[in-house]
This record gives C-alpha cells, sequence and structure tokens, in this order.
C-alpha cells in the first residue's frame, strides 16, 4: 500500500471521527429539533402518512415508567446492560446476509435511535457498520437515560405520530406520565411496523403481541430500570 495511499486513509477515518463527534455529542444536552427518520418521511411520504404537529419534548422522568420498560420488553431486552451492539444476534445476522438470505434486524434501542437520528432506511451493509460504529460513540457520550429519552421522543408509533408524547395524547388523550402499564404496551407493540400495525384498531396478531409484551414487563419488573444507572 503506497504512502499516498495511507495518509489519505488516515485523513479520511480522522475526518470521519471528528464529524460524528460534532454530530452526536450536543445531542447529550440538547433535544435534535429534527432528525433523519422524520425528513424521509416528509420528503417521500408513503401512503397513509401525515404530518401531525410535533409534540413537545418529554424529558424521561416525566414519561411512564411503564413506557420506558415496554420497549425493553419489546425490543430490547438486554438494554441496560450491553453498549450499544448485540453481537451475537449482529453476527448471525451478517452471516444470513452472506449466505444469500434476507438481512434480518438484530438492531438494539440504541441503534434504532442512531438510525432514526442520522442515517437512512434500507438494510445495507454500509449502513449497517456506520450505525453500529455510532452507536458504541452515543453509548460512551450519552449514556443510556439519554438514549432511551431520545428514542422515545422520535421514533415513529403511527404515520406521522412521531414520539411518545404525541402518540399518548393521540391515541389516548393523555400525557406520557399517565401511561398505564396495558397502554404502553400497546404503543409499542406496533414499533415494528406503525404502518401495518393501529394502536387504536388492534388485529388479533397484535393482542397475541402485546399480552407477550405485557408478560415480558412482568418477567422484567420496573426495578429493572435501576440498571441502566
Amino acid at each position: 500500500m503506497g504512502k499516498r495511499l495511507k495518509k489519505w486513509i488516515v485523513k479520511t477515518l480522522l475526518f470521519f471521527g471528528v464529524l460524528s463527534v460534532l454530530l452526536t455529542f450536543p445531542l447529550k444536552y440538547i433535544n435534535p429539533i429534527v432528525w433523519s427518520w422524520q425528513l424521509q418521511r416528509d420528503w417521500f411520504p408513503p401512503e397513509k402518512y401525515h404530518s401531525y404537529p410535533q409534540a413537545n419534548w418529554v424529558n424521561l422522568d416525566n414519561i411512564s415508567p411503564y413506557m420506558q420498560l415496554a420497549v425493553m420488553a419489546s425490543e430490547d431486552q438486554r438494554f441496560p446492560i450491553h453498549h450499544g451492539i448485540d453481537f451475537a444476534s449482529t453476527q448471525q445476522a451478517v452471516a444470513d446476509m452472506i449466505a444469500g438470505e434476507r438481512f434480518r434486524g438484530a438492531s438494539t434501542l440504541t441503534q434504532q435511535t442512531v438510525k432514526n437520528l442520522f442515517l437512512w432506511s434500507g438494510k445495507d451493509i454500509v449502513r449497517k457498520a456506520i450505525e453500529a460504529y455510532l452507536s458504541l460513540l452515543v453509548e460512551l457520550e450519552w449514556g443510556k437515560k439519554r438514549i432511551l429519552e431520545i428514542y422515545l421522543n422520535i421514533v415513529e408509533f403511527g404515520p406521522g405520530i412521531y414520539g411518545v408524547q404525541a402518540a399518548s395524547q393521540h391515541f389516548y388523550g393523555i400525557h406520557a406520565s399517565q401511561l398505564s402499564q396495558p397502554q404502553a404496551a400497546r404503543l409499542a407493540a406496533v414499533l415494528p411496523n406503525p404502518y401495518q400495525f393501529n394502536v387504536a384498531k388492534p388485529t388479533p396478531y397484535l393482542w397475541q403481541r402485546v399480552d407477550w409484551i405485557e408478560t415480558q414487563m412482568n418477567q422484567l419488573g420496573l426495578g429493572y430500570l435501576k440498571e441502566m444507572d
């Protein structure tokens, strides 16, 4: 490898490293006002999409602990104890892709937060590699509680319904702090695909998923949230 190529690689990596810190570190203290996933939806709206007014940001302390636990039970039960990536699941997903199978998800809540904030849609390996790097970075910078707070404020619970406060008001007419365990489980149950599943019109399959999430929540217990400390 030539000296010029080595210098170019070093400079590129250094530039990417500095840029990634400049993008991510301020969000430890500053709430995002817009994010990549929302922009993609606004610019290229899918079927059923509506542009609802954005709800006010809600600090984690003002989000029902049942909602916090519900997304862990549903999406990432190892969230308080991993470092941003579930390496075993990711390794299997990559192996499946190399073998010609569909690239499965294996995303932690941290990875989903990074994807929604900064990245494009799709499941290509380049995006997954950047997602993995940024996930490790924000785990170091933000900590678990801030990651969960951002996730719950930007995730899409229905077409154009971003964040738990907007979802709580839209579907239940209450503040995010007032969500009960069954209500939180229903919101979490649609997160794999809020365009296919509707909180207001649960299908038999969605009810089964709600029951499963509540069972997992009961097994984990609200005390599991203390693992984020």
